[in-house]
Parts: C-alpha cells; sequence; structure tokens
C-alpha cells in the first residue's frame, strides 16, 4: 500500500532528484520520489529500442568538483567508461574541426575572412583597452570579446537557432556563463598563432560516460535508493503543492490509478520552477504568477535513426551552424560506447530546438523523419535513405531555461516568494531555472539533501561561479 506521510518528497527522477534521494536515503530518511513518467532521468534518460541504446541529446559528465566526481564513479562502477571527445561545426559548406585547428582555420575561413578575423579581434582588443563599451546581451559580449567578424561567423546563427530569438535579445549572462575562460576565442587563438607542441593545453578532449547510456546514472541512483528501502514512484504527477503558514504540509498526487494526498516534513523539487509555483495551494500571490507566466522555457524535439551499418561519422557532435537547416545538432551514441547499438549497425540522434506549438513541434513524426533522413543523407552525404532501419520522434518540453532580456526581474520575485518557505528545496536544471550542467544539478540534490539533514548551504549558488569549467558555447 502507498504511504500516504513521509519524512521527504522529492519531485522529479532526474540526476538531482535522485541525488538528493540518495543522501537522505543513506542518512535513513524516509524518502518518496515522484516521477510523472515511466523512465527515470529526465531529459537525462537513455532510450531502448531494438537493440539500440539512445540519449535524448548527447550529455557528457565533467566537473571539476571533486565530491561530485567522486559520487559519480561511486554510483556507476565501472561502468564509467573514457571517450575521446571530437567534435565539428558545419558551417558555409564545409565542416570545421571544434576547437579550431590552424590548417583547418586558415583554409577552411580563407586567407582574407581569417585576416579580417585577427583584424577585427585586435580592434576590440585595442578599443576595450581605452573603455569597455556597455554589455547588455549575448550580442554585445561576444562581439566584444572576439569581435564581429567571429561572432557573426561562429556563435549567432547556431545560438539563434538554440534559443529562437535574436542574439540581441539574450542576456549577456548566459554568454559569461557559458564560454569561459578557455572558448572559442582561445580555440581560434591557438589556430591562429599554435604553441609549439601544437596543444591547447586545458582544453577537454576526454570525458567520462555510461557505457550504457547517460540514463544509467539515474537508473543506477534508483536502484540504490530502492536498496536502501526507499521509494521510486513512477506516473506520479504532483498538482498540487499545500502550504500553511510558509509550511509545506503536503502536496496532492495524480497516479494511473487513484489520486492521493501525501503529508511530508520537507519536500525537495525538481519540477520546472513556473509550474511549481503555479501549483502552490493556496495560490501564490498575482504578482509571484505573473513572474511565473513571463519565464519561457526552450523545447527539444530529438529524431533517432536506427543505421545499418557500422558507422555514420567519426564525431560525438556535429553542429549544424547552416541556418538553410532546421536541424541544430547531431550525435552518434556508438561513438560515445560501442554497446549502444548492435554489432555493425549505429544510430544518430538530430536534435531541432524549438517552441512548443511551433513548426517543428507540431510536425508530423512521418515529416519530421523525412526530412532528418534527407537532409543527413542527400545534403550533408552521411547515410542512404535505405540505410534507416528504422526512426522515432521523442519531444521534450521545457528542456532549457531561456535567459532572455529582463528574465532576472520575474525570477528574483519566484525566488523570494520560494525562500519564504521554511521546509522547500529547489534543485537541478528545471526547478533552479539556471543553464546547469549535470555536475551541477547533482550538486544541488547533494546540498539540499544535506540541508534537510541540518546543514546550511544555499543551493542557488551552484553554477554561478564565473570561472567554473572550460564549457563551450555549442555544448549543452
Amino acid at each position: 500500500m502507498t504511504k500516504t506521510n513521509i519524512d521527504v518528497a522529492v519531485i522529479g527522477a532526474g540526476p538531482a532528484g535522485l541525488s538528493a534521494a540518495f543522501v537522505l536515503s543513506e542518512n535513513h530518511k524516509d524518502t518518496a520520489v515522484l516521477e510523472m513518467s515511466d523512465q527515470v532521468g529526465g531529459i537525462s534518460r537513455t532510450i531502448v529500442r531494438d537493440g539500440f541504446r539512445f540519449d535524448i541529446g548527447g550529455h557528457r559528465f565533467f566537473t571539476k568538483d571533486e565530491e561530485v566526481d567522486e559520487f559519480f564513479k561511486r554510483i556507476l562502477g565501472d561502468e564509467a567508461i573514457w571517450v575521446n571527445r571530437s567534435s565539428k561545426i558545419y558551417y558555409d559548406g564545409k565542416f570545421f574541426d571544434y576547437p579550431l585547428k590552424p590548417s583547418n582555420a586558415l583554409f577552411g575561413m580563407g586567407i582574407g575572412t581569417t585576416a579580417k578575423c585577427i583584424g577585427d579581434y585586435g580592434y576590440v582588443k585595442v578599443r576595450n583597452f581605452f573603455g569597455k563599451p556597455e554589455i547588455v546581451s549575448f550580442e554585445d559580449w561576444v562581439s566584444n570579446e572576439f569581435g564581429r567578424q567571429l561572432y557573426k561567423l561562429f556563435f549567432k546563427n547556431y545560438t539563434e537557432k538554440v534559443w529562437g530569438i535574436d542574439c540581441s535579445r539574450i542576456e549577456a549572462e548566459w554568454a559569461a556563463q557559458r564560454i569561459k575562460g578557455l572558448s572559442l576565442r582561445v580555440a581560434i587563438k591557438d589556430a591562429l598563432f599554435p604553441q609549439k607542441n601544437g596543444k591547447v593545453a586545458t582544453l577537454i578532449d576526454k570525458f567520462l560516460y555510461p557505457r550504457l547510456g547517460i540514463g544509467r546514472i539515474s537508473e543506477r541512483l534508483a536502484e540504490d535508493v530502492e536498496k536502501l528501502g526507499n521509494e521510486v514512484r513512477m506516473h506520479s504527477r504532483v498538482k498540487a503543492v499545500n502550504h500553511e503558514g510558509g509550511h509545506i504540509t503536503s502536496i496532492d498526487v495524480e497516479t494511473d490509478e487513484e489520486p492521493y494526498s501525501l503529508e511530508l516534513n520537507d519536500l525537495c523539487s525538481s519540477m520546472p520552477l513556473t509550474e511549481l509555483v503555479l501549483a502552490m495551494r493556496p495560490e501564490a500571490p498575482a504578482d509571484v504568477i505573473e513572474a511565473a507566466h513571463n519565464l519561457r522555457y526552450r523545447d527539444l524535439v530529438t529524431v533517432n535513426l536506427m543505421i545499418d551499418k557500422p558507422e555514420v561519422t567519426d564525431q560525438t557532435w556535429i553542429y549544424i551552424h547552416d541556418p538553410s537547416f532546421k536541424l541544430g545538432r547531431i550525435h552518434e551514441p556508438k561513438n560515445w560506447s560501442k554497446a549502444m547499438a548492435p554489432e555493425g549497425k549505429s544510430s544518430i540522434v538530430a536534435e531541432y530546438f524549438c517552441f512548443e506549438g511551433d513548426e517543428i513541434w507540431d510536425m508530423d513524426d512521418k515529416d519530421l523523419i523525412d526530412l532528418t533522413v534527407d537532409d543527413l543523407g542527400r545534403r550533408l552525404g552521411f547515410l542512404k535513405k535505405e540505410e534507416v532501419l528504422d526512426a522515432f520522434v521523442v519531444r521534450v518540453p521545457k528542456a532549457y531555461p531561456s535567459y532572455e532580456l529582463g528574465y532576472r526581474e520575474p525570477l528574483n520575485k519566484i525566488r523570494e516568494y520560494i525562500d519564504t518557505f521554511d521546509n522547500l528545496e529547489i534543485i537541478g536544471r528545471y526547478g533552479t531555472y539556471k543553464y546547469n550542467n549535470m555536475d551541477h544539478s547533482m550538486k544541488t540534490g547533494i546540498l539540499a539533501a544535506r540541508n534537510i539533514l541540518g546543514e546550511s548551504h544555499d543551493v542557488w549558488d551552484v553554477n554561478a561561479e564565473k570561472e567554473y569549467h572550460e564549457e563551450k558555447v555549442l555544448e549543452k
């Protein structure tokens, strides 16, 4: 029989929620994880079809946090493997190495364009010596760091494809957060002025990955939570969060069978922050509800192809900058782990960034598959139509929080409201409305659990530092 009272309820069975539940379970807290779908992992899940394994987009694991690194290795054990990172950018009918290599950059862009890039880059550096211009948008930030020419060549088209808005409407904060000290600027600098050994010492050319797909992180965590005597309840959607006097008292849960109310002492939520606000009973103040309506998420559609040949590409990622393609990015799972496809076969995951209800989101599955096969085959030359054994489409709502200009004000309004509750912890990318990497999300779950256990940590501060690691603007 399902318990209707619990020490801690955790909303969402992704890496953040399950990391929290694991720490709580190890510390003997009676905990239930509530997941609305039929599979753990959230956007970091792995789908299995006919012997093929597909991640929802390519998710590598990388961290500079020693605690999270040890946590990851402890959970995965011998399932964790090292993957050689190899990526390309498709631009103007050509494939560029990413990070750029000297000959690839010079001969790919052409001497004239390369000279313009160098000149433009030099100009902004000299100008900044006498005083920086006001930096408001992504466009401002990148142009000021790299020059207009490099901004237009390697940032503008792809970024606008990812976010669906002009770069002048994206907060500069997102650029500063995602384009760390080592970015395309350093890659191009090394391409044009290479070191004697030909290498950029701090480029991340390897990363850890579970042999059977990124979803194994959540699957292993869920297994361990249940071994420790706690529950992961699937098909359990939280419809209302009940509170009184700044204290969460219970949540109303909808299931495939009978709905129920779950009384609790603490709540840990990784559900989208906007949905959490709208689920509050009594309702949140009108200005907080308005703030929730003013925050947007970017959605994702993946087309997953099963291919009747051993290899399609030799890359981990390929980024499609060309604006004539609706396709944004592809990855070949077998290049991450040989176990991701049957012997002699391979697969492709093609990502489309969109808004729920737009052309791509509403496109018929068959039409979307046909479009993808045509782009990968006729236009890019990666495969033949007859080599596609099967395919399926996955739609992921609210995949990425949107850092649109002005988003900070409504977010702060919501944060102020959330902070009035004494037993509510907010975690994960969805929950904190922050473009977290996987290690950040896991860290929020670990710290939230420790808060419940009596420690004091500010979960909002995770991924707030400016120089966390060398994440590239292209990766997500």
